[in-house]
């Protein structure tokens, strides 16, 4: 691959240390994360040239966001500093049967109120051969879908491959509004994820006989769920990530990666999971960096999955794994021995 440029929000997450409930005592660790800012240093790790492309401000809160991307070699030169302030989100990581909990403060952050001319579209892809953005960035505001628009029309006229992760957040918009304006920026994806849910709130797409609530996932419902984004959209790969929830610890995990012609499944990981935040973006950096160096899709599948299981382990937003450790878990090394 020559260079990946993803776009969206970062953030400072603000999470009490453990599993505290919020303000259980008076501590909150400050880390950094969001959706494509997760992907980018999740490929940078993959040495991988990568840029993040955002809005922030010229204050100590904003570098301080910048920093803990270079830390990992992302290339931050086209980030665009101004506005007032940086998006906020706390997370109180769920045990056993209390879920995880995520509250938002990231109303009026300087991305959210990025306009039109704000990014030289076609100066950031230049060199680039992948561009890739989430469905939490468009759902930031009128505004930021817009610059999403922008960014894809600009990608197909260089030749850019564009992937998608529909990434539906009912905290930021509705199902109504999530579809009518991901509907305007599907044309200009070539590769589409989505989890057990995304479909069905974005586009009313749903596996048959399936249930995400009591942990029932239906092979052939979601071959007819990819067929039938592909059939819509013309992508040409969509990729299901399947996820069983059995506790908040405890998830099984795999994806199916369709190509067109063969629905391709991943063996399913057993996680115990240290911090699930980023785990499906540590999957779509995964599926990049296979398809983007021409991986079959048996073997883009298998990569991307052991790649976000992988993120399960690790605290924080990022995935801080290398190729040859998920090569090696992709491959069945998997029991958690220690390596020396």
């Amino acid at each position: 691959m020559k260079k990946v440029i993803t776009f969206g929000e970062i953030m400072l997450r603000l999470a009490p240390q453990g599993y505290l409930r919020f303000f259980q005592n008076d501590t909150l660790e400050a880390t950094f994360g969001g959706g494509e800012a997760n992907v980018a240093v999740s490929l940078a790790n993959f040495e991988v040239d990568t840029a993040f492309v955002t809005k922030l401000p010229k204050n100590d809160i904003g570098q301080a966001a910048v920093n803990s991307l270079r830390y990992f070699g992302v290339d931050t030169s086209k980030i665009v500093r101004d506005g007032s302030r940086v998006g906020i989100y706390y997370l109180e990581k769920g045990a056993s049967q209390r879920a995880s909990k995520v509250i938002y403060d990231r109303a009026h952050s300087a991305i959210s109120e990025a306009k039109t001319g704000d990014f030289d579209w076609k100066n950031i892809l230049d060199g680039a051969d992948w561009f890739h953005f989430t469905g939490i960035t468009p759902a930031l505001g009128e505004n930021v879908a817009e610059l999403c628009l922008e960014a894809c029309k600009a990608a197909k006229e260089a030749g850019v491959t564009v992937s998608c992760d529909l990434n539906f957040r009912k905290n930021l918009w509705t199902t109504e509004q999530a579809g009518k304006t991901m509907a305007k920026l599907m044309p200009y994806v070539d590769v589409c994820i989505a989890n057990e849910e995304d479909a069905e709130k974005v586009f009313g797409i749903k596996a048959e006989n399936s249930d995400v609530s009591d942990g029932k996932l239906n092979h052939d419902g979601y071959k007819q769920v990819a067929k039938k984004l592909m059939d819509t959209f013309g992508f040409k790969y969509v990729a299901i990530t399947l996820r069983t929830s059995i506790s908040a610890n405890d998830n099984k995990w795999a994806a199916m990666l369709y190509d067109g012609t063969d629905y391709c499944f991943s063996k399913s990981y057993d996680v115990h999971i240290v911090d699930r935040v980023g785990g499906g973006d540590s999957f779509g950096a995964g599926l990049i960096y296979a398809l983007g160096n021409k991986y079959d899709t048996q073997k883009a599948v298998e990569f991307a999955v052991a790649a976000s299981c992988l993120k399960h382990s690790i605290e924080g937003d990022f995935n801080r794994v290398s190729v040859t450790e998920v090569e090696a878990l992709a491959g069945g090394s998997g029991n958690g021995r220690i390596s020396r």
